[in-house]
């Protein structure tokens, strides 16, 4: 073989080793910036910011569509949700809510938008093809926490000041128990498995876990780190990998992010990230951990497999909400 035949053999083979790897690192991450009214966008290859989009005033709860060509944004102070075309980087639709919608869910049919509305005690339900809002559904005082099991049968509301955790029939719409919690309960969020849903409480500092099926607490998982007062410690967020073997939950003022083994619901390590963390999601391949980080103004990168914070990437002011696209 010649030497430049040789050069080129070489070339294709190394495109078609590098290809598959590219491709499976390729996605997108998405903050909500609470102050700046604004969604950043992140290269999940460079890690750098590649576009700031404006939104409505204070957009917080953030989730995408499930062709993951839309990004649904709760614009707080707007009262209402906008759809951000992601192809577009633009607002392209207004959807309804009740007033201030903080957090929601979207049903695994793609269409039905659960939203906690924190200001009037509801949780909406919304058609997202038809814009319209389909029911109003009383719940606790200042309900936030949104979590939808699998199938998309039963629906977790958290409610901050009733301390409940609210189990709803998608159905009917009606509430089916009640479990009260920690206080001021903030995420809900169902094992991949859906057998429990866990619940962080942010002022009672630790995160329980609920049998979906008889709807009582069968543990409750306590943090304690090392120099940091335990009223600093304040679960919020919560992650947990695809296998249902590791959980992260996101510790607020603590700059923590705690690692739980999922079966024994023993916390394995704290990872120190950004002030005040918020939030926290997954990359597709569960090899990074984006964290929100709403007083330090950026997101941390976190190693899985090292449990390390890797580069911290500068967003917009107070980030809140975070999703990956794939």
């Amino acid at each position: 073989m010649t030497t430049s035949a040789l050069t080129a053999a070489i070339a294709v083979a190394a495109v078609l080793v590098a290809a598959p790897i590219a491709a499976a690192q390729a996605y997108t991450i998405y903050t909500s910036n609470e102050k700046d009214n604004t969604i950043s966008v992140i290269d999940g290859t460079t890690l750098e910011v590649t576009a700031t989009i404006p939104v409505g005033q204070r957009p917080r709860g953030i989730t995408l569509s499930t062709d993951n060509k839309l990004l649904y944004i709760c614009t707080s102070d707007d009262n209402h949700i906008e759809v951000l075309d992601l192809e577009k980087n633009s607002v392209v639709r207004i959807l309804p809510s009740g007033p201030d919608p903080e957090l929601f869910a979207l049903h695994p049919d793609g269409r039905h938008l659960y939203i906690a509305n924190e200001n009037d005690n509801m949780v909406s339900v919304v058609d997202v093809q038809a814009g319209k809002l389909l029911a109003e559904i009383p719940v606790g005082v200042e309900p936030e926490g949104m979590g939808l099991n699998p199938d998309g049968s039963i629906l977790v509301n958290t409610s901050e000041t009733t301390n409940m955790a609210h189990f709803i029939d998608t159905k009917t719409h009606e509430i089916v128990a009640n479990v009260v919690v920690g206080s001021r309960p903030r995420v809900a969020r169902f094992t991949p498995d859906g057998r429990h849903v866990w619940v962080s409480a942010e002022i009672g500092g630790d995160v329980a876990v609920i049998d979906s099926d008889t709807r009582e607490i069968v543990h409750t998982i306590e943090f304690a780190i090392q120099g940091i007062k335990p009223e600093a410690i304040q679960p919020v967020g919560i992650e947990m990998t695809a296998d249902g073997k590791q959980a992260f939950v996101a510790l607020g003022p603590a700059n923590r992010v705690a690692v739980i083994d999922m079966a024994t619901y023993e916390v394995t390590r704290y990872v120190l990230v950004g002030q005040r963390v918020w939030n926290v999601a997954l990359a597709p391949d569960g090899k990074r951990l984006f964290t929100t980080n709403g007083v330090s103004n950026d997101v941390t990168v976190i190693d899985v497999d090292r449990m390390r914070a890797i580069k911290s990437v500068p967003v917009g002011r107070m980030p809140w909400g975070v999703v990956v696209r794939p």
